[in-house]
């Protein structure tokens, strides 16, 4: 499955070149994953109340073109691995038919403490494992 979400840039996310800050595509991912675990009944709020949260372990991204101010993004998120504890997302962000970047996140599943920790069947979703 690859859940789809869209937004638009804004101004004051982009730098002095005109375009948006390399550290603004990690709040654009961030917006994807969430929805991501919207899209597969992963109730992420849920998960935190009763202590569990899923931290970013590892995230690699390759910057192919650059956004500018007022362009309409789409995040392409998906599974791309899963194990009993982490995992990995895929993601792309596209404006139109223009790929701009590339990602693969690393997920932890974590406790209270923030310790990595097996997801509890409740909260295990098919979604999170590749197809």
């Amino acid at each position: 499955m690859i859940s789809q979400c869209c937004l638009r840039v804004r101004t004051y996310e982009c730098d002095s070149y005109g375009h948006v800050n390399n550290a603004n595509y990690l709040n654009y991912l961030e917006y994807g994953r969430y929805e991501f675990l919207k899209d597969i009944g992963f109730d992420y709020p849920a998960a935190v109340k009763a202590g569990y949260g899923v931290y970013v372990a590892r995230v690699e991204i390759d910057y192919r073109r650059a956004a500018l101010p007022d362009d309409e993004l789409l995040i392409k998120s998906w599974p791309v691995k899963k194990g009993a504890v982490s995992g990995i997302i895929g993601q792309e962000i596209w404006r139109g038919e223009e790929l701009l970047v590339e990602a693969k996140v690393t997920w932890a599943f974590v406790d209270f403490r923030g310790q990595p920790t097996k997801i509890p069947p409740n909260f295990d979703r098919p979604g999170l494992k590749p197809e």
